[in-house]
């Protein structure tokens, strides 16, 4: 028994920092992979944003004289 507590207490940096950054890569990989199965460009033009009041007239500004 003593030796599995030996066993137990010692770790390496190397496999803590391991330990640690996996999980982190394992996320940033999903995400990746889920971006690029996304495929939502369902409009004209390549995914432009075209406003909807684009054709209506704007009006100017005048200084009102006094």
């Amino acid at each position: 028994m003593s030796d599995y507590l030996a066993a137990q207490d010692t770790i390496s940096p190397f496999v803590a920092v391991v330990w640690i950054l996996y999980p982190m890569a394992a996320l940033v990989l999903i995400e990746l992979l889920l971006r690029a199965i996304n495929d939502d460009d369902d409009d004209q033009d390549g995914g432009k944003g075209i406003g909807i009041r684009v054709d209506e007239p704007q009006p100017l500004y005048s200084p009102v004289a006094s």
